[in-house]
């Protein structure tokens, strides 16, 4: 049902802060000819309330495009997969109705949430599987069993079941039923218990919680015994201690004996938004505060100091569904700062993860689309009736990150220190980015970040990128861009008259608008001792990515996927050009692992090669042809 929407525009306050009155020059260096390390790809984690909306078309397109945007699984995580109802979506609900009882016995109808992975695992992403909530015949409140409202938590599903051994059965079956339908369960999925159970989501004890944890732990590892489980999925990542004390020594419930297997971890961190001189005001700092705590209170358990952390909603504030109509604060969602809040979180949380000594595996965004709601109304999502918003393309660019992480280092940026004690609120932005290589291609993503979003003069950025040995003395530089101006179909939304029910000719301005469009078309560029130098301004908010590329290698090796994965490396390579050719495997550290010469046309055996770790192929003709591509196992 559509319904009237009051479009409330973000108060922009021209702010001249005092020594910025004209434009910050800002220096960016990147090295590399270092080795790097190996680039952990934290931003490919999504979800959302409504499991019901995975199977609509405007799901499904959104899924593709996060999918086509790089190589690596997209995980999907949705509350409600286990729900009594009739499947219908609605707006923070869902159901599948797969339990029942007759006569007492359990009655299992999988019909509904095959549907919904179905949709995921056709679309070539990957399930971070709910364990909730609990069905209405296991549930010990069964009525009223639906919420009262909306933003309401009252309903029977949010409560301890009337049988914990009926419940792992569930479970069991759940999971005997997904190995018998799906590939590669046990090596793929992932899987966590319920949602925020210190809040509204669950009306048991902390005690019973971790009760349900153990019944759910046995049944999942009876059936896939490498299968990864985890929780408990707090609101407050300062109140997972006593769960890990239960897993570290606590008694299980099920055995009887001292501990419950942990595989991950999981907390949420909400950053905050408000209003401050009418504008609205981020809290980015907080964010990574937030993070620091779930991540120190796992350091502080030596036996799960080295488990994947995922952090299963880390957003810049609490409710995905409420709209910036009814709260102001709100208004970042549409607009670029968005996308400049979620690069700087993955960089910056990354580094709060090493300088702590613990696995940070995912900083999962909670927001994906509401159906059948007016465009641009402010909900926190990344798409809005097909129209892609400006975070999305940050993601895009994200999603193009991949090799080993090199050194960048910005006379702009704050630092984590400072950002943690103070946020981004002085009088100067963080202009900062992270750097990926892999072998024939350097990228630098480089965002220009403040708390609040006002007008202020673009930066300068003096860019300067030191190449390994062996790129050209000309590379291709390529400069994709997200600012008001470009990759915005927000923008392009209020030219046009904030239409809501945009004509044919409208709608494919929009989607012009939607893709991630570069600042000047691609070029050649020179290389000046072994580094390529560019000038640019950065508007605030605005984030850049430059890749920078041998133009005699092609192909990404991005096509390789299949669900969710990349295909298989070949056994078998063919040059097909006549003559003397040199074929060189690498590994992504640019490392020579094999080299043969040859005459063409010819075949090399590549079988065992790619076991365990990602290759390049480079093959070298006496015309200078070089073919590359990004394969794995």
């Amino acid at each position: 049902m559509r319904k009237a929407v009051l479009h409330i525009p973000i108060s922009v306050t021209v702010l001249l802060f005092s020594g910025h009155a004209a434009a910050q020059t800002v220096s960016i260096n990147v090295d590399a000819t270092s080795p790097g390390t190996p680039l952990k790809e934290v931003w490919s984690w999504h979800g959302y309330d409504e499991a019901n909306y995975t199977t609509t078309a405007s799901s499904l397109a959104l899924l593709d495009t996060l999918v086509a945007a790089g190589p690596d699984p997209v995980y999907i995580r949705t509350h409600f997969l286990l729900n009594t109802g009739d499947g219908a979506a609605a707006l923070k609900w869902g159901s599948t109705n797969v339990y029942s009882e007759a006569n007492g016995r359990p009655v299992y109808d999988w019909k509904i949430l095959d549907g919904i992975m179905d949709s995921i695992i056709g679309h070539k992403a990957l399930p971070y599987a709910q364990i909730s909530f609990m069905p209405q015949a296991l549930s010990s409140h069964p009525t009223p069993y639906r919420n009262s409202s909306t933003t309401a938590m009252d309903g029977g599903c949010f409560y301890p079941p009337t049988d914990y051994v009926k419940w792992g059965s569930l479970v069991r079956a759940w999971v005997e039923h997904s190995v018998a339908r799906y590939p590669n369960v046990e090596r793929d999925w992932v899987w966590e218990l319920w949602n925020e159970p210190d809040i509204g989501y669950w009306k048991g004890t902390e005690a019973e919680y971790q009760k349900l944890f153990d019944y759910t732990e046995q049944a999942v590892h009876a059936v896939l015994p490498k299968a990864i489980l985890g929780g408990p999925e707090m609101a407050g990542a300062g109140n997972i201690g006593a769960f890990l004390q239960h897993c570290a020594t606590g008694t299980n419930a099920v055995t009887g004996q001292v501990g419950t297997r942990l595989d991950l971890i999981s907390f949420h961190a909400k950053g905050g938004t408000s209003m401050v001189n009418g504008h609205v005001r981020m809290d980015l700092g907080n964010q990574l505060r937030l993070h620091r705590t779930g991540f120190a209170a796992v350091a502080g358990f030596p036996q799960f100091r080295s488990k994947p952390i995922v952090i299963g909603e880390a957003d810049p504030d609490g409710c995905a569904a409420c709209p910036q109509t009814q709260v102001p604060a709100d208004a970042y969602r549409n607009v670029a700062v968005y996308g400049a809040y979620e690069a700087a979180m993955m960089k910056h949380s990354l580094q709060l993860a090493d300088s702590l000594g613990v696995n940070l595996t995912a900083c999962l965004a909670w927001a994906w689309l509401f159906n059948g709601y007016p465009s641009f109304q402010g909900y926190r999502t990344l798409s809005t009736n097909g129209i892609h918003k400006p975070v999305l393309e940050v993601f895009k660019m994200l999603r193009k990150l991949k090799g080993d992480r090199i050194p960048l280092t910005s006379t702009g940026a704050l630092g984590l220190a400072d950002i943690l004690k103070n946020g981004v609120r002085g009088a100067d932005p963080d202009i900062d980015g992270m750097a990926v290589k892999t072998p024939g291609k350097v990228m630098a993503l480089i965002w220009n970040y403040h708390d609040d979003i006002v007008q202020v003069a673009p930066a300068q950025v003096n860019l300067n990128v030191k190449l390994p040995a062996g790129f050209p003395a000309r590379v291709k530089l390529t400069h994709y861009r997200m600012d008001t101006t470009h990759s915005n179909a927000y923008s392009a939304w209020l030219k046009l008259g904030s239409p809501q029910s945009p004509t044919a000719a409208q709608t494919a301005q929009l989607q012009s608008a939607m893709a991630l469009e570069t600042l000047n078309p691609p070029a050649m560029v020179p290389v000046v001792n072994g580094a390529v130098s560019q000038s640019f301004d950065l508007p605030r908010h605005g984030v850049s990515l430059i890749v920078i590329e041998d133009p005699g290698i092609t192909g990404s090796g991005e096509e390789a996927r299949t669900s969710g994965r990349k295909q298989a490396w070949p056994d078998l390579i063919r040059v097909d050009e006549a003559g003397p050719h040199i074929v060189t495997v690498f590994d992504t550290r640019g490392r020579r692992i094999v080299q043969y010469r040859g005459m063409g046309p010819k075949s090399y055996s590549l079988r065992g090669l790619a076991e365990n770790r990602q290759l390049w192929v480079r093959i070298s003709t006496p015309g200078g042809q070089r073919i590359s591509r990004d394969i794995a196992p």
